[in-house]
């Protein structure tokens, strides 16, 4: 196992520091993200009354009892790797680079204003590098039951960048990035 140490190369502790970050990233979400899939299906629910359609579920409890008896555990992570594979990018990147590059950059000494400066850049660059992966779960999840189907993740990717280009893939970020000044902190 890798070990983190002063005296590792700065390649081998970015490699840790990405490596812990990463598990850090996933192993919450592998415990939340059968409390925010049922909340999204019933986000989704309200969303189809609205347009005239029929409600499907009485509330939380009810998401959980049908989900349970139509796909079992199994369904209440029905699309739980895309949103993984973005918290490991985000979090991977964030504390792989602030890790490794806080003690190269500032020392031990190093003031508080420039720990912030870099943690807000880390942020940034972090939510740049993963923003692409949360947009194609966002397409995902908000076409569904739309005339605009996809395959799968990747399908939805082409897709994106045969029809609307590069660019489609960072709309909207800077909503991501202003919340990252707290963050940076």
């Amino acid at each position: 196992m890798l070990k983190y140490r002063k005296n590792n190369s700065h390649m081998k502790n970015l490699a840790i520091n990405v490596s812990s970050g990463s598990v850090a990233g996933m192993l919450p979400w592998c415990f939340l993200y059968p409390v925010v899939h049922p909340l999204t299906r019933l986000a989704d629910d309200r969303k189809n009354v609205k347009k005239g359609g029929e409600r499907k579920y009485n509330g939380l409890l009810d998401v959980y009892k049908k989900t349970l008896q139509s796909d079992g555990i199994v369904g209440l992570y029905r699309g739980f790797v895309l949103p993984c594979v973005g918290h490991i990018i985000y979090y991977g990147c964030y504390f792989g680079v602030y890790g490794t590059l806080k003690p190269i950059l500032l020392g031990p000494d190093g003031s508080i204003i420039l720990s912030f400066l870099l943690g807000y850049s880390v942020a940034v660059t972090s939510h740049l590098i993963s923003y692409p992966v949360d947009k194609i779960r966002l397409r995902m999840m908000m076409t569904s039951g739309q005339a605009v189907k996809y395959k799968g993740s990747l399908d939805c990717m082409i897709q994106i960048l045969c029809n609307e280009g590069v660019g489609a893939l960072f709309k909207g970020v800077g909503v991501k990035i202003i919340p990252s000044v707290a963050g940076g902190a």
